[in-house]
């Protein structure tokens, strides 16, 4: 498959211009630790995790207090509380769903694991686990942790390959470098593919660490993109039973120089739509379908750690044709949403989130 590299347009001072309109990256607050997920809630307070274990709650560009009830983190590397989603029906049956690191269960260490609960006064009750990927391990990198609704209500999410790839991602007995779909109860659909001799909840396999996932608005289809090593980011439409070969197959080489794939693609597995060489860190995704931003419209945005920018992929079909850097200057990206009122939001190591306003 040819695929066409990140070709970079860069806007200086955390401004874009130019073909794609004018805006200006804001502050909306300040003050949260490595905040990692963000999501909003009807009466259209903000809800933020910090990977240190909190969840603030934001009204009017304040934090107002912190949520109560949070289950115990285990706080390693980059394992924490991560992200957070509402239920799609939210408004009627109050649910609300995280992930993070936890130590629960077999082995040293964490692993990661996804709940449910409900906010009452500002409190988490009713509080339950609906996985917990085992065995724990002390490695502190490659937890996932990205959820997901599609349109039919199943919850996806992601778990890295947890720091060992020669074991867990081609290994259907295994938690960790997969895909997992599940009712939003925890109950395991009866079309996902691996129901038998292996963990049910898997949906795909071969990935390496997703943290980056989002629903395609038309076709419903959940596009993710994971970390490579040096080298070989990738984005990938999610099929069900897919492999997408991790280790086996990469565009990227080990940190320190040496190559270990065999290759990078191959009859039996699926191939990414679009790949970064060299590697971005990519961390968080969404699509553009709001007004406020009409020439992104339908696009996808990415954001990257390694470089602290944020990159606007163009869309066309089930294909990636270009992906250009539009702002910069921003700090160690973390997330990029959509929100309610159309803005898009961006969550920064800086300690900020960040907002995209007209210029």
């Amino acid at each position: 498959m040819q695929l066409k590299r990140l070709v970079m347009l860069f806007c200086f001072s955390a401004l874009c211009s130019g073909g794609y309109g004018d805006y200006r990256v804001e502050d909306y607050i300040e003050g949260i630790s490595i905040p990692w997920g963000m999501t909003w809630l009807p009466d259209g307070d903000m809800l933020v995790t910090s990977r240190q274990g909190e969840i603030y709650r934001v009204s009017g560009q304040k934090i107002i207090g912190t949520i109560s009830g949070v289950p115990k983190v285990h706080v390693n590397g980059q394992g924490g509380l991560l992200d957070i989603e509402l239920h799609p029906d939210y408004a009627n049956n109050g649910w609300l769903y995280l992930s993070y690191s936890s130590s629960e269960g077999e082995g040293e260490g964490s692993n990661t694991a996804i709940v449910r609960a409900k906010l009452k006064d500002n409190t988490l009750e009713n509080l339950e686990t609906l996985y917990k990927a085992e065995p724990n391990s002390k490695k502190g990198q490659h937890y996932g942790s990205r959820l997901e609704f599609d349109k039919q209500g199943y919850l996806y999410f992601s778990i890295g390959d947890r720091g060992n790839r020669k074991e867990n991602p081609q290994d259907l007995n295994k938690d960790g470098g997969k895909i997992y779909r599940i009712h939003d109860d925890g109950r395991i659909p009866k079309d996902n593919p691996f129901l038998e001799g292996s963990k049910p909840a898997i949906y795909s396999w071969g990935h390496r660490n997703p943290q980056g996932m989002a629903i395609h608005p038309v076709s419903g289809e959940i596009w993710i993109h994971e970390h490579g090593p040096r080298g070989g980011d990738e984005v990938n439409i999610i099929k069900s039973g897919a492999n997408f070969g991790w280790p086996i197959l990469s565009h990227g080489i080990n940190y320190w120089g040496t190559s270990f794939a065999e290759g990078t693609e191959r009859e039996g597995y699926e191939s990414p739509i679009w790949y970064w060489d060299p590697s971005i860190a990519p961390s968080g995704m969404a699509f553009v379908t709001s007004d406020r931003y009409p020439r992104w419209r339908s696009h996808i945005l990415v954001g990257s750690l390694k470089f602290g920018y944020l990159v606007l992929c163009q869309v066309e079909g089930r294909t990636i044709t270009s992906a250009e850097v539009i702002i910069e200057g921003i700090g160690r990206v973390r997330n990029v949403r959509q929100a309610p009122d159309g803005y898009l939001y961006i969550a920064s190591d800086t300690g900020a989130i960040k907002r995209i306003v007209d210029y």
